[in-house]
């Protein structure tokens, strides 16, 4: 549990809590023990709940997980009364720890942002939160394009499935992560009057528009790579039917040529063998089956099936 004050306000930060965490805030603060429960059980569903001295406010972020190449989720537990502010979280969201150590260490920055109210530091810390959404979605961006270049632009495409596949998952996993913050936040805006001054309600509406925003890219998104899906179904698709007319059209060409070397070949009489019994008549032959293909070849070129 670390702790950063400014006048009668004061910042705490807990990192991974644990029960004697819920026990000590409960004892001070006198929260609601449901409210801690959802900051140790963690994988809640983004909320605001309003009490008398405080509200709980529960948020969710992405982080990229390397590993898996995959977005997870990152929750984000918040207690706001008149003179204190308390966060909890697992650790994984860099954006706050970087604002909590400059705060110990800048005088300054600490009383710009103590110096008006916990709601406006509260502010600080989510604007900052969603900001660092915008580089995730520039991520997702220079994959599409990269998709979208091995597609169009490669003279030997190659299936994209699997990398279609999973930035869409991507995709679809950041939509879910961010559809209810755009509730908690708008109520947020209503909600925070007890704890921000009426001349600074509207800085919440500003991260409302930039939740939007990223909302908006997202959907952009959600349609370039169905479109993308579509394209690279149509190309294999294509490539398929491509490869099969060519595979039509020699099969085609070797069946008489087939059937030549079968008839000549059978082990029996023919009524015309004893006329065919010289090295002449083999190449003779030969020549017939080669004059046979190139004029099926030269039909099928005059038609275009080739």
């Amino acid at each position: 549990m670390q702790e950063v004050k400014h006048n009668e306000h004061h910042w705490i930060n807990i990192v991974q809590p644990n029960e004697k965490d819920g026990i000590d805030l409960k004892k001070k603060y006198r929260f609601h023990k449901l409210d801690l429960e959802d900051c140790l059980q963690g994988s809640q569903r983004p909320k605001i709940d309003e009490y008398e001295k405080y509200l709980f406010i529960i948020l969710q972020f992405p982080i990229y997980n390397k590993r898996h190449r995959r977005f997870d989720t990152e929750q984000l537990n918040i207690f706001i009364g008149q003179n204190y502010l308390i966060t909890l979280h697992d650790g994984n969201l860099p954006i706050i720890k970087q604002i909590f150590d400059k705060c110990k260490r800048a005088p300054k920055y600490r009383t710009s942002l103590f110096g008006k109210s916990t709601g406006y530091l509260l502010y600080e810390i989510i604007k900052a939160l969603f900001e660092a959404t915008f580089p995730i979605t520039d991520k997702v961006e220079k994959a599409l394009k990269k998709i979208e270049e091995d597609i169009f632009e490669s003279s030997h495409p190659k299936d994209q499935l699997f990398n279609i596949m999973l930035i869409k998952k991507n995709i679809i996993s950041l939509r879910k992560i961010m559809l209810p913050q755009r509730s908690v936040v708008a109520a947020l805006e209503h909600k925070q009057k007890r704890f921000l001054p009426e001349n600074l309600i509207i800085y919440f509406d500003d991260i409302v528009d930039q939740i939007e925003k990223i909302w908006s890219i997202l959907e952009t998104q959600k349609e370039v790579i169905e479109s993308l899906e579509d394209t690279n179904e149509s190309l294999l698709s294509h490539n398929i039917n491509s490869t099969m007319k060519t595979l039509t059209v020699f099969s085609v060409i070797m069946l008489p040529l087939t059937f030549l070397t079968g008839l000549f070949g059978m082990n029996v009489k023919l009524p015309f063998i004893r006329a065919m019994d010289s090295i002449e008549h083999f190449w003779a032959i030969l020549i017939v089956m080669a004059t046979l293909g190139l004029v099926m070849f030269g039909v099928f070129k005059w038609k275009k099936w080739l």
